[in-house]
């Protein structure tokens, strides 16, 4: 009678051991699609069995177990920060190179080339009066074409600013929801599966933005470092980071008016934009502080559409001014074309503009010489087309191939981006498929276990059925005895 009931209570305990297994199959099953789930799994192990003693042996379940890998984890959000870095250097770029056209149809080419037209047709009939009007006509459009060439970079620069902003409240926000999971993990939840797999999401989410080191303590909560170095989460405490427009000092700056850089902060005020160089915010950085200025300047550099800006300028003033309107008695010298902000280097290309004042008829065709030429300064003017003298380039090439350059360089720092992007979207999913490898759930794997040990408790329920049937019947022997 005796090992009839302890064949009854080896075999619920069993029953119980194989029902925790189905359950975290279920559970598997049910989270396969969820956002950062590690698949989890309970390892059965044999009772001692020894008849003698009346130890009855049986099975029992072991501690649930996680099957998250860390390492793999760690991997994903390292590509995850690459991929956003890249992607978002993309969409940057694209804006700002619609703004430089290169094929000499519309904008700054268009506008230039137009100019050298008009001038070379002023040369042909230096007294025409009409060609002398479509000289300030032209010169009006290759002014407009810097003005709106420069507020295009402007206009992207402040885009950057406001993004830059949104990307560290995004950031805040998402450590404060991570923040709200330490404190569950921290009143006793850090076994659950659910918190473990929001906690993961987030952080990888996280990882889009900027380049965040997640050490995942054994209390269940994550320590969040930004760039490695600074504390963005720190058990059940934050600290956040801010980004605000401010003037470098050290050293002097070369152009006091220029553009101000953005800069990011640490809780305490420290700047660490430096080091701020991954994800989002670090393509936006870059983009807002070294790639934008290169084209308008900031208080340490002219910016070279500003710098094209001036040397077309002022060479064409100084070829003009160097020329007579008549020959008198007495010559009567010719004047500027041109005006612009000479007290801010990084303002040339904005300000750029026909002095309102000039009329055709001030424009000053005689080269005094000796020899006096009379189309001698549209001749010269003309000749900044395919310049030979070093005075008529910008740089040591022509004004054209100058702005070929600038432009090029936007649609090769684009082309590398979105190299570097397929790149990182192919080690993104490599990592991808190798975490999936060891902690994502097999749908077929857990319907082999889900078959596997619903037999088991099928055979050991109707065990139990036969023993329940044999100690009603000893029971009614005992009792008819």
């Amino acid at each position: 009678m005796s090992n009839l009931l302890a064949s009854l209570v080896s075999s619920a305990g069993a029953l119980a051991a194989y029902g925790q297994v189905l359950e975290a199959t279920q559970n598997n099953v049910a989270n396969a699609s969820t956002p950062g789930f590690a698949k989890q799994s309970i390892n059965l192990y044999a009772l001692p069995f020894d008849p003698q003693s009346g130890v009855t042996g049986g099975v029992a379940a072991g501690k649930l177990i996680s099957a998250r890998d860390e390492f793999s984890e760690q991997s994903v959000r390292q590509q995850t920060s690459g991929l956003g870095y890249q992607q978002q250097l993309v969409d940057s770029l694209t804006a700002v190179q619609s703004g430089f056209d290169i094929s000499g149809n519309q904008g700054i080419p268009l506008a230039l080339n137009n100019l050298f037209q008009s001038f070379s047709a002023w040369g042909a009939t230096p007294d025409n009066e009409a060609a002398r009007q479509t000289v300030v006509a032209s010169a009006t459009d290759l002014a407009q074409a810097f003005q709106q060439a420069s507020n295009s970079v402007s206009a992207q620069a402040s885009t950057a600013e406001q993004q830059i902003g949104q990307t560290v409240d995004q950031v805040n926000q998402l450590v404060t929801q991570i923040q709200s999971y330490n404190v569950l993990a921290l009143q006793g939840d850090k076994d659950d599966s659910g918190l473990s797999a929001n906690m993961h999401a987030a952080v990888e989410q996280l990882s889009t933005l900027v380049n965040a080191t997640a050490i995942f303590q054994s209390d269940g909560t994550v320590n969040l470092m930004l760039n490695g170095e600074t504390p963005l989460l720190l058990g059940d405490k934050t600290y956040a980071i801010s980004s605000s427009l401010y003037q470098p000092q050290n050293p002097p700056p070369t152009n006091a008016d220029g553009p101000a850089g953005v800069r990011i902060q640490a809780y305490d005020g420290t700047d660490i934009t430096s080091q701020t160089t991954g994800a989002q915010l670090g393509a936006l950085l870059h983009l807002r502080n070294q790639i934008l200025p290169s084209y308008i300047g900031d208080a340490y550099q002219a910016g070279d559409l500003n710098v094209m800006a001036k040397q077309f300028a002022d060479r064409v003033n100084q070829l003009l001014t160097s020329g007579n309107i008549s020959d008198g008695p007495p010559p009567v010298p010719g004047v500027a074309l041109f005006t612009y902000d000479a007290g801010d280097a990084t303002n040339t290309a904005a300000s750029l503009a026909v002095d309102p004042t000039v009329t055709p008829d001030q424009l000053a065709a005689i080269s005094p010489g000796p020899p006096e030429v009379s189309n001698g300064v549209p001749l010269a003017l003309s000749a900044l087309s395919s310049p030979v003298q070093a005075a008529d380039k910008v740089n040591g090439v022509s004004y054209s191939e100058f702005y070929g350059q600038l432009a090029g360089r936007v649609g090769s720092a684009l082309n590398d981006a979105t190299n570097s992007q397929e790149v990182q979207q192919s080690l993104l999913s490599q990592a991808k498929d190798l975490r999936q490898q060891y902690q994502g759930v097999s749908l077929d794997q857990e319907a082999t276990t889900l078959m596997q040990f619903q037999r088991a408790y099928q055979a050991t329920s109707k065990l139990l059925t036969v023993l329940d049937q044999l100690t009603e019947e000893a029971i009614n022997m005992v009792i008819t005895t």
